[in-house]
């Protein structure tokens, strides 16, 4: 009985592990959030694609924290998750070339890998899933749309295009699981999702840079905020003390977190509602560039028995780590 239990009870512990951990890298939207997203961008696909997507929205909304697993456990894995654009200047998006191979001439490969690679990641992403599409291969179709889905939602966090990820200052620490955990655990449920209908991305590159350029432009605001309220809360004001599992861990209070999504003018639902509207249109831009294939003709088929082993190896290689890996928070 212990052989068949042990694997589902490391898979428990290492989770527990990576929600109770202090943010060691700029690569976590949050779980919750990433499956909130992933599962609310179903709801803006059309007709064609929304039927094949609902079928498997349980999927969708929890493999889009593999990314997030694979990162605390997989060496290369972590820049996908972030690109640091202010390392490159003050005018960092008039000096970077968008194209890989015109930035890699510029600025070298090791230094895009330090600095973070997340908007070729996504295009990358993109044609694996234009090809799954193609192929009508299930299997790698909702694989595929689950994990873009997370760098998508990547693009849309501000803090994920900094290399001040996690504080300017000392004082600034942990606002980083403050922005992209703790508020969308919070007020999330209430957000309001309808966005609209995915519409076409003429460029999956040009798109990726967007996000990427609107999101870094809301990284001042987040701190200027967070500084603004440090102001005006007391240390018992801003933190409180919550159950987490069989833990009591410290916080940031209700009332400050409240506090600082309002001062931000809802900052975290409104990227929350452009990574919806996002995964969506990337999802349905495969779909079309893929010929449209009818995917009511995919409904009646189950993911694979193959494709749920790799899963479960994964998982056990993932629980068998010993430390997380990743980028370690900044010095400054």
């Amino acid at each position: 009985m212990f052989r068949n239990t042990a694997p589902a009870l490391l898979a428990s512990c290492f989770l527990l592990l990576l929600m109770l951990l202090p943010p060691l890298d700029g690569h976590t939207f949050g779980f919750f959030a990433h499956r909130k997203i992933n599962r609310m961008a179903v709801f803006t696909l059309p007709p064609e694609m929304v039927g094949f997507f609902k079928l498997h929205v349980e999927y969708l909304a929890e493999r889009s924290i593999d990314p997030d697993r694979r990162a605390h456990a997989v060496e290369g894995e972590a820049p996908r998750h972030y690109i640091d654009i202010d390392h490159f200047g003050e005018n960092p998006f008039e000096l970077m070339p968008k194209n890989w191979r015109d930035a890699v001439e510029k600025f070298s490969e090791d230094t895009l890998m330090e600095q973070g690679v997340l908007p070729w990641h996504i295009h990358v992403m993109m044609g694996r899933l234009t090809r799954a599409f193609e192929d009508r291969d299930v299997d790698r179709i909702l694989y595929n749309a689950a994990h873009i889905g997370h760098y998508i939602s990547d693009a849309c966090t501000p803090l994920h295009t900094s290399k001040y990820y996690n504080g300017r200052t000392a004082e600034q620490r942990g606002i980083h699981a403050l922005w992209e955990s703790r508020l969308p655990e919070l007020f999330a449920d209430g957000f309001n999702y309808f966005v609209g209908r995915a519409e076409y991305v003429d460029s999956s590159l040009d798109k990726a840079w967007e996000l990427i350029r609107e999101s870094h432009l809301k990284v001042d605001t987040v701190y200027q905020v967070y500084d603004s309220l440090m102001t005006v809360f007391t240390p018992d004001q801003v933190y409180s003390h919550e159950m987490r599992g069989q833990s009591n861990v410290r916080v940031f209070s209700r009332e400050f977190s409240r506090a600082f999504e309002t001062g931000m003018h809802a900052m975290v639902e409104r990227q929350m509602r452009l990574a919806v509207k996002s995964v969506g249109d990337f999802w349905f831009t495969a779909w079309v560039n893929a010929g449209q294939p009818e995917l009511y003709q995919l409904e009646t088929r189950a993911i694979s028995q193959r494709h749920r082993r790799m899963l479960e190896r994964e998982q056990l290689e993932w629980n068998q780590v010993a430390e997380p890996v990743g980028r370690a928070n900044p010095g400054q």
